[in-house]
């Protein structure tokens, strides 16, 4: 299935990043990743689907709580795109805890590893 660059970081940013059911977030990379992906973030390139699935599923256990928020429409450019987003725990009345922004090419997903608390 075909997917725009906007829906594809969406789905990134929700059903794998965002998703704490290991079956549910596996199937999302499954459907939304090619076999060769690349993502990177400050600690290191995942290549792979496995890769990332486990990289995903650290990363949101360090936060399970946390949900991610869009702040702006995703934009697109020719083959890639990006999406600006916040993260933090709902109803808290609290400031988000983290703002970030992704970016993404046809066929992978790439973070760009500015994940800033704020």
């Amino acid at each position: 299935m075909s997917y725009s660059i906007s829906t594809l970081l969406t789905r990134n940013l929700h059903d794998v990043f965002g998703e704490n059911d290991p079956m549910r977030r596996r199937a999302a990379i499954d459907e939304i990743f090619t076999e060769d992906c690349v993502f990177h973030e400050p600690k290191g390139v995942y290549h792979g689907r496995e890769e990332i699935d486990r990289v995903a599923g650290k990363i949101k256990a360090t936060h399970p709580d946390f949900r991610h928020q869009v702040i702006a429409e995703p934009e697109e450019l020719g083959n890639g795109g990006r999406i600006r987003w916040v993260s933090g725990r709902p109803g808290d009345g609290r400031r988000p805890r983290y703002r970030s922004s992704d970016s993404s090419g046809i066929g992978r997903t790439r973070g760009t590893g500015d994940c800033d608390p704020t």
